[in-house]
């Protein structure tokens, strides 16, 4: 059996630690700014982004690996004596899965998963996929059992502010006006591959992260190994912290991992955006 390599594209939003750790590739998404173009998390991150849009209005457009991109991803990997476990942000939100499904059909030994998730809802499927690798599993089952998996992921994020959707055209000036005179903070979960506005939550915003974080958590049978606290930036440290302590005290969880999501993800929902991603038994 050849040895078994876990990919995905950038919007996965682990940190350098745990793809190290791991040892998972990824492919990364383009950033388009004006006339410039940078590659997710490598040459742009949220706060080069946040800073460029206070400075001069401009929020980015991203655009996912091409056919041919995919090819020169995969290609070397495979020729290094790999097989390829591959995962991608939900078909239903971009392009990528497709991509790289062109890719593959003429490519022996790549096993493709549309997580129908984003961001660490991903993550959490490629580290249990680089985990069923080190048990010995073959690429073909892994890729079996991650695609059985994406249903039982939780993944989900609550807005501190509806500013970038409004300029990315998600939602109308009026909605976004309504929520910031009433401070309202929409929560925001995968469905069927897309993202749905569940909840409205309103009130001071350290408030309302702890009360989306319990109710997200309440009742829930969680598999204990990993949990994802995931921010777009810009929220204090210490209440990241204080955070992380509540997720571990109510979930029980092994490892509960702080990670800043990319551009690609961090240009949809704008600054202070939380999410707490986890898989149900």
């Amino acid at each position: 059996m050849k040895p078994v390599i876990i990919t995905a594209d950038s919007t996965v939003d682990l940190s350098q630690d745990l793809i190290d750790r791991y040892d998972i590739r990824i492919i990364p998404l383009t950033i388009q700014l004006g006339d410039e173009s940078f590659l997710d998390g490598l040459q742009f991150t949220p706060a080069d982004m946040y800073a460029r849009y206070h400075k001069d209005g401009l929020l980015p457009k991203t655009s996912a690996p091409n056919t041919r991109d995919f090819v020169h991803f995969f290609r070397p990997l495979l020729e290094a004596g790999y097989e390829i476990v591959h995962l991608d942000i939900s078909s239903e939100l971009s392009n990528s899965f497709n991509a790289a499904r062109l890719a593959a059909q003429d490519l022996e030994g790549v096993y493709l998963v549309d997580s129908r998730m984003l961001s660490t809802g991903i993550g959490l499927l490629a580290i249990e996929g680089a985990e069923c690798r080190d048990r010995g599993m073959s690429a073909a089952d892994i890729a079996a059992h991650l695609t059985s998996l994406t249903g039982k992921v939780s993944t989900s994020f609550v807005l501190d502010t509806l500013e970038f959707m409004w300029k990315g055209g998600r939602c109308t000036g009026v909605a976004a006006l309504g929520a910031n005179l009433l401070k309202i903070k929409p929560a925001l979960e995968m469905h069927d591959g897309r993202l749905m506005i569940y909840k409205k939550y309103r009130g001071r915003t350290e408030k309302v992260y702890r009360q989306y974080i319990s109710e997200r958590l309440a009742g829930k049978s969680i598999r204990p190994g990993h949990i994802f606290l995931t921010e777009s930036g810009e929220i204090d440290p210490a209440v990241v912290e204080e955070l992380t302590a509540y997720v571990k005290e109510l979930s029980g969880a092994k490892e509960v991992h702080h990670t800043i999501a990319g551009c690609t993800i961090s240009s949809h929902c704008g600054p202070r955006c939380l999410g707490v991603l986890f898989i149900e038994e």
